[in-house]
């Protein structure tokens, strides 16, 4: 090859990667024991009229762990579980229906304290240009600690689900006070009414 031929190869390479795409992690850093937790990833392709397929690879570094191990793959509308750790504890939550994945995103169920550590999202996607394929590999990573719920979250949310009931019983009340009231002018109505007619009665009796 050329020079001139390795350089242009070379620009058209970076120009790929600058229009491509791009990844971005969109997911809270703090998850709660032993309830679900959110791990989002947006692929961002930027040249949306480019045909292409892609696929998502999430690896897993615990806490206590040098290196990244494999964790989850979703690629041609299959999820498939690596890590024997979250076994029947991960789902995808990410786009569905289409080759060309946007949304890398899964769910963690029943969140444990050995799940803390850092997570890498990793979008392969492959762009399809005419009489070319360009191959493009995009990650990014979050680091994701466990916190309990403290006594006065607990008390908040208790708080919050005894306001709602006791609203609705107060509108319940509110609503069984207002028929009555409708229901009993609706009666002195009719009396008033009843007793009108006895009156003309009485003045003016039938012959």
């Amino acid at each position: 090859k050329t020079p001139k031929l390795q350089e242009l190869q070379l620009f058209c390479k970076v120009l790929f990667k600058h229009f491509a795409s791009c990844v971005e992690v969109d997911s809270n850093t703090e998850a709660v024991a032993d309830e679900g937790f959110k791990l989002g990833c947006i692929s961002c392709k930027r040249r949306g009229e480019v045909k292409a397929t892609a696929f998502v690879k999430w690896s897993f570094k615990a806490s206590d762990e040098n290196k990244f191990a494999d964790l989850f793959i979703y690629q041609n509308g299959r999820a498939d579980i690596i890590d024997s750790r979250f076994s029947d504890r991960l789902h995808w939550n990410g786009s569905k229906k289409t080759d060309d994945l946007q949304d890398g995103s899964i769910l963690i169920l029943n969140v444990t304290f050995n799940d803390s550590g850092t997570y890498m999202c990793t979008f392969n996607r492959t762009l399809k240009y005419l009489n070319y394929e360009h191959h493009i590999s995009d990650c990014m990573s979050l680091s994701v600690s466990l916190v309990t719920r403290g006594l006065a979250s607990i008390l908040s949310e208790v708080m919050m689900y005894v306001s709602i009931i006791g609203l609705q019983v107060w509108l319940v009340i509110e609503m069984i006070y207002c028929y009555r009231k409708i229901s009993a002018a609706g009666e002195e109505a009719l009396r008033e009414s009843a007793s009108r007619k006895s009156l003309r009665i009485l003045k003016f009796p039938l012959s």
